[in-house]
């Protein structure tokens, strides 16, 4: 069974709490997954920032509704119940609980009212519409996720039509970014270079230079295949040493990633699309262009008072 929309989510939550009691969020949560059958992958599938799951920022959302329409109140903190008027909804056994039904309470529809999303083309939409799936931090995430993937599409462009010469020094300068070497100036030695004048070389894995890893990138179109890394295995070999990075603009054929030496050499494989995204996360070649803060209640700030 796939994940439920939060809007799903409402009248399960308030058959939960028409007992009464006091009940925690993941009390709620546990409840909930156990109702909508679903599986421990559906669980534990995260929001694409990693900072919370699906399933329980939907069942978040769908009780801060219910709150908001005085379906349910915050007795004290980490904890919800149902209140007179949820108790009311339910008695007349409705079929469904959704946005929609909690328009009839005053209260919400000044929620909703502070939560509408303005339309510069001064088109009618209603909140409704732009939250019925999906709750705002869904959107926001999701919505930056495709920002970034565009992004990284953008940039990947840009380091293709760079000169080789170039990517030598992009490549020390992200590795570097990531904490490796030190400084430029130290970070890397190249050692020699192919006919696709891709860099082999070595960066210190620390500052201290305590470690090298072998290093081989190639500003290809073509597919990386599994001769290409075993000759980069034998190149480690050569060198006597047992740690590598494979960096390449293009991506690598699936015989190359199942590839696994059989000594204690440890390589790392890293494809035109993380490339990008590394660059991304460590700020090279990209400038942020906003900055939104999303901020919640400070509760011991409340709770000291």
């Amino acid at each position: 069974m796939s994940i439920p929309d939060f809007q799903s989510v409402m009248l399960p939550i308030m058959q939960f709490a028409k007992d009464g009691k006091e009940h925690t969020l993941r009390e709620a949560i546990e409840f909930l997954a156990a109702k909508f059958q679903l599986s421990n992958e559906e669980k534990v599938e995260l929001l694409p920032s990693g900072s919370q799951a699906v399933f329980d920022n939907r069942v978040s959302w769908a009780k801060a509704h219910l709150y908001k329409a005085g379906l349910l109140s915050s007795p004290r903190r980490s904890y919800f119940k149902i209140t007179d008027r949820g108790l009311s909804v339910l008695n007349k056994k409705p079929k469904f609980i959704n946005m929609a039904v909690l328009r009839q309470f005053d209260e919400y529809v000044e929620f909703t009212k502070s939560t509408k999303k303005k339309d510069p083309n001064s088109k009618k939409r209603k909140s409704e519409d732009l939250f019925s799936q999906n709750t705002p931090e869904e959107i926001l995430e999701y919505s930056y996720q495709e920002l970034r993937d565009t992004l990284a599409e953008e940039l990947l462009g840009k380091i293709k039509s760079i000169s080789y010469s170039a990517f030598e020094i992009l490549v020390v300068e992200l590795l570097v970014k990531m904490g490796y070497g030190g400084s430029i100036k130290d970070a890397g030695q190249a050692t020699r270079k192919g006919k696709d004048e891709g860099i082999d070389g070595i960066i210190k894995e620390d500052k201290l230079g305590l470690d090298i890893i072998y290093v081989q990138a190639k500003k290809w179109e073509a597919v990386v295949g599994r001769p290409e890394i075993q000759k980069f295995v034998g190149a480690l070999a050569g060198q006597g040493a047992k740690k590598g990075i494979f960096i390449t603009t293009s991506h690598f054929s699936n015989d190359a990633l199942d590839y696994i030496p059989r000594n204690e050499t440890k390589i790392v494989l890293i494809d035109g699309k993380n490339l990008a995204q590394l660059m991304i996360d460590n700020n090279l070649g990209v400038t942020p262009s906003k900055i939104f803060e999303v901020k919640k209640i400070d509760s011991d700030y409340f709770d000291s008072q």
